[in-house]
């Protein structure tokens, strides 16, 4: 009986231990979670900043993985990076399917958590679940007191890993003018300022200023703390969204200039919030634009050469 009653205790204290915790890293997590997932969870770091940043200083035994490997062409930024060619950024990284993944950018302001968002978004659409964002990046490590290494990575031995993208989180082209000719339904939110969504400004290999029609704006930098680089607490994140009439059941598609923006909204309100089958339209208004398709807010020719001379775009 005691024997049996030890076993039990054992296995509650399992239950509770940090190891066990650390079984869901994600979606966000600290530089001490980060710590506990290398050491107990063989973590991979993907250190998403360029190169010369990489070495200058990066998390012990991180894996340096460039955004651009993530990015679609100059002409295109937000494109999807074809399955093949995922499989062998994936297969060079080390990644596997068995190992949690904590993605780490440089966290200098609002902004440059979209590229971690988006390349979050890319590993759970390649069939990866266990994802988490290092809240503050490689600033907040740095202040926290963790130890920094510098110089080229250490060598990586690749994986076997075949990507194969489920559709769950993305909305074609086709699915966003399905939802504008009324043949689908599903709210667009632009994550953009609101001077892009007006028309006053445009990203500069857009086509054209202005915004998708029946669509409204909801900034990603909604989601911080006023001027900070982390995002808000889970629960605050939870009682923004339901303020704003973000809730469970909704059909909702995020979108920006070139799936950048809108891959911290899509985070916000899919994985933090838990609003189930949230999607991102990946290439965005630079993608529509160049398409050629219909958009709101549009300016007038006369609009469109006086925003031209003064500078806006």
């Amino acid at each position: 009986m005691f024997d049996r009653i030890r076993k039990l205790g054992l296995a509650a204290a399992l239950i509770v231990s940090p190891v066990a915790v650390m079984a869901q890293l994600g979606p966000l997590t600290d530089p001490e979670g980060v710590t506990q997932a290398q050491a107990t969870q063989e973590a991979i770091v993907l250190d998403i900043r360029t190169g010369a940043a990489y070495e200058t200083g990066h998390i012990p035994g991180s894996v340096p993985a460039p955004y651009g490997l993530f990015r679609g062409p100059a002409e295109n930024p937000g494109q999807v990076v074809p399955e093949d060619k995922m499989t062998e950024v994936l297969r060079g990284l080390g990644v596997t399917a068995g190992r949690p993944i904590v993605v780490v950018h440089q966290g200098s302001d609002q902004t440059d958590f979209g590229a971690a968002a988006r390349v979050y978004w890319t590993l759970k659409s390649s069939g990866l679940t266990d994802l988490a964002i290092l809240n503050g990046g490689m600033n907040a490590w740095e202040k926290a007191g963790k130890p920094v290494a510098k110089g080229a990575a250490e060598a990586i031995t690749p994986s076997d890993i075949t990507v194969s993208y489920d559709p769950t989180w993305t909305a074609t082209r086709e699915d966003v003018k399905a939802i504008i000719d009324g043949k689908d339904s599903a709210e667009l939110i632009d994550a953009r300022p609101e001077s892009f969504w007006k028309g006053e400004t445009k990203h500069a290999a857009a086509a054209q200023p202005g915004t998708l029609p029946q669509s409204r704006y909801f900034t990603h930098d909604r989601w911080f703390g006023q001027d900070e680089p982390t995002l808000i607490k889970p629960d605050l994140i939870r009682e923004l969204a339901a303020k704003n009439g973000f809730e469970a059941g909704d059909r909702l598609v995020s979108f920006c200039n070139t799936g950048h923006w809108a891959a911290t909204n899509w985070f916000a309100l899919s994985e933090v919030a838990g609003i189930e089958g949230v999607r991102m339209y990946p290439e965005s208004m630079v993608g529509w634009s160049n398409a050629g398709y219909d958009m709101a807010n549009v300016p007038g020719l006369f609009q469109n050469l006086l925003n031209k001379i003064t500078g806006k775009y």
